[in-house]
């Protein structure tokens, strides 16, 4: 590794190779100081000035308005930075879970990560959530404390409890550097354990001879070759340690760390740490081929920003092959599309500038590609199989939406449609039975966003209404209507008359129709219409204004005339019959049952409990999933869960999943049916 002063450098416009790349992406809550580190980091490689800002006046993180408003990011960032002869791709997702999506994104497009804790409250339970998630990545993992300058605890200790709250074994978290500390306890140095090198102020030092050994042991254990070395006496030169430790670090069997403040401490220590021992993309263990510049083109969408001025912007890893403006290639997604790419750009922040290529491994912008989607493979053979999606978090907090004007309902479709495929998380559905507009989101600043986009960037302003569930009407008991429609009006006049019977039917049971005329009271050839009429009518509902299910309709009599009689005439007795006879029974509202998953941490256990059976669910059963860890099944009606995700997030501080999937339809309550009998407007 080389050390802090030579290695600053100005970015350069391009990599000669996948060895000379390394793609970290920065994990951690909201909080913790991600964004801060990054700009450390680009400071100290000479990327940004003093005021943290590049050439274009904007900040490293600015993207939209909306993340000064929140004041957090709402997007996945990208970072180059050049140090020690090494192409440092950062990337730095939100750290919110509404925006998991731009996490998973990073994470798939990264080789390393970075993980993020705070040294002032560095095992809180959604830290060891977003924990798991990075490890159910694959992604190799250092950890950086921060602000250990305002930490209660020596940084020792914060990684033993990091080793605990995280489950790792033995040997698996292992200090790289030793913080020096001043006589206020702030650190003014470091020692790198493997080189010796000592960054900042490091008079007075600790003696790290132990430590270094320790650690020289660590890493030779689990390479037989080291061992060997190590156990013959023989002292191991800097590149064999490094060769171990990346391999340990991709193996996932060790997690280096080291402290960073706000300040810029450890800034230059971490870039050190990534140049050196960090996995390249030769070295990926997730999907996708081998990082050869020379194979055919294989690359992957990661997202994708809309452009006032140059459209649709696609953030592209690549994967195998090299990249070149100019050229043809094909679009692998839900369909296979012909594109041509005509420039390419290096993403910096808000910023981008053209570079000439992009080979293996690397991170690009390529602009003006209309027909694809995040996920989609980009190829420049179209029998290439596919690379496969990340899963993304679901989105089950559903907003309601109406076109404040006429002006916005024009644009509002088509502005939709766009922020759906720039933000994957992000899901439209247009509800048949209640004609309802409803964007399905992750949680409340997931919606915030986008309705912040949808005006600042669409110009369409939207109303929110309350959300509504699709409810259902039956029968309570058996019941029998008359039909009567007797119109004279000179000419033709229409005549009909029915008579139905009508019966529920058990839950799920549909709809039938029977025929029991006698004698041909009602001629055969209006016998659909009276079906008709009546299927009509359920579609509307006979008495909440919901569509009538589970039911058998008997026509048992009924009157016909012969010039008098037609279609619509009997279609429209059979609607006023079943009318009636709704009208002398009870008419019972139907509600949808929802199958409901969640798995959270056992602290939470009894708080979720509590809240579902409020929501009058029915917990069928829990059981345990891993240590300290419950799985928990229930069934919970649709309309009690419209809120039930930010509740849930709130109850448990973002650490527990939840899944829904539409069971049944059951017969509402009483008492609560009446507060929905004009509408199912749920929250």
């Amino acid at each position: 590794m080389a050390d802090r002063t030579s290695s600053r450098s100005t970015p350069a416009a391009s990599v000669t190779g996948p060895d000379r790349i390394r793609n970290v992406v920065l994990v951690g809550c909201s909080g913790v100081g991600k964004t801060t580190l990054a700009e450390s980091l680009a400071l100290a490689a000479g990327a940004i000035g003093r005021a943290g800002r590049v050439a274009d006046g904007t900040t490293v993180s600015d993207h939209e308005d909306i993340e000064h408003q929140q004041q957090r990011s709402v997007q996945l960032s990208v970072l180059p930075l050049d140090w020690a002869g090494v192409r440092i791709n950062l990337l730095d997702p939100p750290g919110h879970p509404d925006f998991d999506a731009e996490l998973r994104a990073g994470l798939r497009a990264a080789d390393g990560a970075v993980f993020v804790v705070s040294a002032t409250d560095p095992v809180t339970a959604p830290t060891r959530a977003l924990w798991r998630e990075a490890s159910d990545a694959g992604v190799p993992r250092a950890i950086a404390v921060s602000k250990l300058d305002l930490a209660r605890e020596g940084f020792a200790e914060i990684l033993a409890a990091c080793h605990d709250a995280f489950g790792l074994g033995p040997d698996t978290l292992r200090a790289m550097f030793v913080p020096v500390l001043d006589d206020g306890g702030a650190p003014r140095g470091s020692i790198d354990l493997l080189t010796g090198r000592g960054y900042g102020d490091t008079e007075g030092a600790p003696d790290i001879s132990a430590a270094r050994d320790s650690l020289v042991e660590a890493i030779s254990g689990l390479d037989d070759t080291l061992m060997e070395r190590y156990l013959g006496g023989e002292e191991l030169d800097t590149d064999a340690l490094f060769a171990g430790l990346r391999h340990e670090i991709v193996d996932c069997t060790l997690h280096p760390a080291l402290a960073v403040t706000d300040s810029g401490f450890g800034a230059a220590e971490l870039l050190d740490l990534i140049a050196g021992a960090f996995p390249d993309p030769t070295h990926r263990v997730g999907p996708g081929p081998a990082a050869d510049p020379a194979a055919p083109l294989t690359a992957q969408v990661i997202r994708i920003v809309g452009d006032a001025y140059v459209g649709r912007i696609n953030l592209v890893r690549v994967y195998a092959g090299t990249l070149r403006p100019d050229t043809h290639l094909w679009v692998l997604g839900e369909q296979t599309t012909e594109e041509r790419v005509t420039t390419l750009a290096g993403p910096f922040g808000k910023t981008t500038h053209p570079v000439p290529e992009a080979v293996a491994g690397d991170l690009v912008c390529v602009p003006k590609v209309a027909a694809t989607h995040i996920g989609d493979t980009l190829t420049d053979d179209p029998a290439t199989t596919p690379m496969p999606a990340w899963p993304l978090p679901a989105a089950l907090l559903p907003i309601g939406v109406e076109a404040h004007g006429k002006a916005d309902e024009d644009k509002l479709s088509q502005a939709l449609t766009r922020l759906t495929v720039e933000d994957p998380a992000l899901r439209l559905e247009q509800d048949p039975q209640t004609h309802q507009l409803v964007l399905w989101c992750t949680g409340e600043a997931h919606a915030e966003v986008t309705l912040d986009r949808l005006r600042s960037r669409h110009g369409v302003h939207v109303d929110t209404v309350p959300y509504r569930v699709a409810l259902r009407e039956t029968f309570g008991a058996r019941s029998s209507g008359h039909g009567r429609l007797v119109k004279q009006s000179g000419g033709h006049g229409q005549y009909a008359i029915c008579d139905l019977e009508v019966e529920p039917l058990p839950a799920g049971g549909g709809f039938e129709f029977a025929v029991q005329v006698v004698g041909g009271s009602v001629p055969k050839n209006f016998i659909p219409s009276v079906e008709k009429g009546v299927r009509t009518q359920l579609l509307s509902g006979v008495g909440t204004g919901h569509p009538l299910v589970d039911v058998r309709v008997t026509l048992v009599d009924g009157k016909a005339h012969s010039v008098d009689s037609s279609d619509a005439a009997f279609q429209t007795a059979a609607a006023l019959a079943l009318k009636d006879a709704a009208s002398r029974t009870e008419i019972r509202l139907l509600e949808p049952v929802a199958a409901v998953r969640v798995v959270l941490p056992d602290d939470y256990l009894g708080a979720v409990l509590g809240d579902l059976s409020a929501r009058r669910g029915h917990v069928l059963g829990t059981e345990t999933t891993e240590p300290g860890t419950t799985l928990l099944r229930a069934e919970v009606p649709e309309i009690e869960l419209a809120r039930y995700p930010v509740d849930l997030r709130s109850l448990t501080h973002g650490t527990a999943d939840f899944a829904r999937a539409h069971l049944r339809y059951e017969v509402m309550p009483t008492a609560v049916a009446s507060r929905y009998a004009g509408g199912g407007d749920a929250g």
